[in-house]
C-alpha cells in the first residue's frame, strides 16, 4: 500500500510540477522551483488552516467518542498519534534544517538560514498526510475509495507552494513523514496517545451514556 501511495503521490506532483516549472530548478533534487504567488480562490490561506483545523479537530473528537474498542475508533487514535508523531518530527527537522522558505528569496538552496526560516519539510502536509495515512491502510481492501482521501495531502502541498510558504522538495518529504508516521502507527495494537489520557477513554464517551 505504502508503495502505491507513493506512486500516486509521486504522479501526481510530476504532473504538476511539469505544467508549474518549464525549466530546470534548483534544490537537494534540482527541482525545486518558487511557483508564481496565488493566494485566491481554493489556495487561499485561510481556507489551508481551516480545513487542517477541522479534520484535525474531528478526528480527535471522533476518537474520543468512539474510543477504542470499534474498529473506526481504533484508527481514529491511531490517526491522532500518527499526526502528533509528525507534526512533531516535522518541528524537529525545521529546526535543524532552518531552510529558507520560497518567499524569503529565490534560493532553494539556503538551508541552515537560523530562526525564522522553517521551509523544510512541510509540517501541514506532513500532518494531512498522517491524518489520513491510517484509514487508507484500513479500509483500502474493503473500497478503493479509500485512496481518494490522499487528494487531501496533495491539494494541501499545492496549496502551500502557491503561497509560496514551501518548496518542492518540502511537500515531498512532508508526504513521506506523513505516510511513514501513518504507517508506524496503524502497525501499532495500542494507541500512545490514548494511554495518557484516563482510561475510561478508551471505551469512549458514546457508551459511558
Amino acid at each position: 500500500m505504502i508503495r502505491r501511495s507513493a506512486l500516486l503521490i509521486f504522479f501526481v506532483f510530476s504532473t504538476f510540477l511539469q505544467i508549474e516549472n518549464a525549466r530546470a530548478g534548483g534544490g537537494p533534487l534540482g527541482i525545486d522551483q518558487r511557483w508564481s504567488y496565488d493566494d485566491s480562490g481554493i489556495y487561499k490561506r485561510s481556507i489551508q488552516k481551516n480545513l487542517l483545523t477541522l479534520l484535525v479537530a474531528g478526528d480527535f473528537a471522533g476518537a474520543l467518542w468512539e474510543g477504542d474498542q470499534s474498529r473506526l475508533g481504533k484508527t481514529m487514535w491511531q490517526s491522532v498519534d500518527s499526526t502528533i508523531l509528525a507534526s512533531g518530527s516535522a518541528a524537529v527537522m525545521k529546526a535543524v534544517f532552518t531552510r529558507s522558505r520560497p518567499i524569503q528569496g529565490n534560493d532553494p538552496n539556503q538551508f541552515f538560514q537560523g530562526s525564522g526560516h522553517y521551509s523544510f519539510p512541510s509540517g501541514e502536509v506532513a500532518a494531512m498526510s498522517a491524518l489520513v495515512t491510517p484509514f487508507v491502510l484500513e479500509y483500502r481492501q474493503d473500497t478503493p475509495w479509500a485512496y481518494a482521501l490522499e487528494a487531501l495531502p496533495v491539494y494541501d502541498g499545492v496549496a502551500r507552494m502557491k503561497v509560496q510558504a514551501h518548496w518542492q522538495t518540502d511537500v515531498l518529504a512532508g508526504f513521506a513523514l506523513g505516510t511513514l508516521s501513518g504507517y508506524y502507527a496503524h502497525s501499532r495494537k495500542k494507541s500512545f496517545t490514548l494511554a495518557l489520557l484516563p482510561g475510561g477513554l478508551a471505551i469512549g464517551i458514546k457508551r459511558q451514556f
